[in-house]
C-alpha cells in the first residue's frame, strides 16, 4: 500500500490547539532526546511533528524509505537497531516480527490505545496485538467518471467491458492487480493454488487492451485530466481525486474488498524506545489523529478520530458500519505462488505495452 507523496491543503488550513501542555518541553533541562522515525515520506502534518517536539523536548529524526523491503534490510542489518519507531506494509510487519526485529509494547504506556478502531486490530501481522500500533488502511476501490463511461460500473469484472478500451488506468502493484483477476474467478487473493494463478494470469491478460496506464504516482491526476476514464487506485489517489471533483464515482468491488495496514512498531533494539511511546500516544490522541488522516489520506485507524474527521473528508476516511464483512487482507504467499504472480505481471505489462 505505497503511500501517495501528497499534501492536503484542506488539512494544510485546518489548525487545532495542542492545549495548554504545549508549553511542557520549554522547561526541560539537559540535552535534548532525539526521536528517529523511519518510514515513508509526508506521513504526518508539519504541525503533528512541531506539537511533539515543542510539547517534549524531544527532537525528530525523520528517515525516509522508497520500499518495504529496503526498511527491511536496513532494520536486520542494524539487529533491530539505529531507529526508536518504524512505520511499514502489513505483510513487511509480519516478517519483521518473526525475524525478532520488533519488541512487545507495553500498553500500560500508551493510554490511549484504547482509541483503536477494533476492525483494524488481531490481524494476521500481528495476532495479538503485541508488537503494532495500526496507523492508517487503505482499501483497493475502483473510480470512474460517469460522464465518460458508458457503463455502470460494479465490480472488477466491468473492467473488462470492451467499452473501456484504452481508457483504463491501474497502479503497479502486481498482488492487487492480479489479485483483481482472482476475484472476478472467485478466488482468494492469497491462494497457493498455482493452476488458479495462472487462469487469472490468463483471464488478466485479456484486460490489456484496456489498459492505458500503469503507474503508482500521481494517478489521480490522470483520471481528473481525462487522459484515463476509469482507475484503480491507492486510497490517498481516490481521496485526492474525491476532493477535487465530486462527480467521480467510487466503487467498492462486488467481488470482494482488499485492505492493508500500515502498522507502526518499536525496533527490539530502538535506542530510544521512550520517545517512540511518547511519539505513538501522542498521535493516538483523538484530535490528533482526525488531523493525521486527514493528511494522510488513509482510512482512520480509530475510532475515537472518525467524529472528528472534516465532514468533507469523512466519507473518504471512514469505513461505513458493516463494512468489514466482504474484506480480505492481501499476505505473505509462498515463493511459488509469489514467482508465478511475477511472471503473470511481467507478460501482463507487456501486453499492455507498458
Amino acid at each position: 500500500m505505497k503511500k501517495s507523496h501528497c499534501l492536503f491543503m484542506l488539512a494544510v488550513l485546518l489548525l487545532f490547539p495542542f492545549g495548554a501542555a504545549s508549553a511542557g518541553g520549554s522547561g526541560q533541562k539537559g540535552p535534548k532526546k532525539e526521536l528517529t522515525i523511519y518510514t515513508w515520506d509526508e506521513m504526518f502534518p508539519q504541525e503533528i511533528l512541531d506539537g511533539f517536539e515543542k510539547e517534549t523536548g524531544i527532537k525528530i529524526n525523520y528517515v525516509n524509505f522508497d520500499f518495504n523491503e529496503t526498511m527491511l534490510s536496513k532494520l536486520m542489518a542494524a539487529g533491530g537497531g539505529d531507529y526508536d519507531l518504524v512505520i511499514g506494509d502489513d505483510y513487511i510487519v509480519e516478517t519483521v516480527i518473526a525475524e525478532g526485529l520488533a519488541q512487545k509494547l507495553d500498553k500500560s504506556r500508551l493510554p490511549n490505545y484504547r482509541n483503536i478502531n477494533p476492525v483494524y486490530r488481531k490481524q494476521f501481522y500481528d495476532p495479538s496485538d503485541e508488537y503494532t500500533v495500526p496507523y492508517g488502511a487503505g482499501v483497493q476501490t475502483i473510480v470512474y467518471d460517469p460522464r465518460k463511461v458508458k457503463i455502470n460500473i460494479t465490480g472488477y469484472a466491468d473492467l473488462w467491458d470492451s467499452s473501456l478500451a484504452g481508457s483504463v488506468g491501474i497502479i503497479e502493484n502486481y498482488r492487487v492487480i492480479n489479485g483483481m483477476a482472482l476475484k472476478v474467478l472467485g478466488q482468494s487473493y492469497n491462494t497457493e493454488d498455482l493452476d488458479a494463478i495462472r487462469r487469472a494470469g490468463e483471464r488478466l491478460t485479456s484486460l490489456a487492451p484496456n489498459i492505458r496506464l500503469i503507474r503508482d504516482d500521481h494517478l489521480e491526476d490522470e483520471l481528473l485530466s481525462g487522459e484515463i476514464s476509469a482507475a484503480v487506485m491507492y486510497t490517498s489517489q481516490v481521496t485526492l481525486a474525491l476532493l477535487a471533483d465530486p462527480e467521480l464515482k467510487v466503487v467498492f468491488p462486488k467481488e470482494g474488498i482488499g485492505f492493508g495496514i500500515m502498522p507502526a512498531f518499536i525496533p527490539a533494539k530502538a535506542p530510544n524506545p521512550d520517545a517512540a511511546y511518547a511519539f505513538l500516544d501522542y498521535i493516538l490522541d483523538a484530535e490528533r489523529g482526525a488531523r493525521c488522516f486527514e493528511f494522510l489520506g488513509y482510512y482512520s485507524t480509530y475510532s475515537a478520530s472518525d467524529p472528528l474527521i472534516d465532514p468533507e473528508m469523512k466519507e473518504f476516511l471512514t469505513l461505513p458500519e458493516g463494512f468489514n464483512i466482504n474484506m480480505e487482507m492481501i499476505q505473505n504467499i509462498s515463493a511459488g505462488a509469489d514467482e508465478a504472480h511475477s511472471l503473470i505481471w511481467t507478460g501482463f505489462k507487456s501486453a499492455a505495452g507498458q
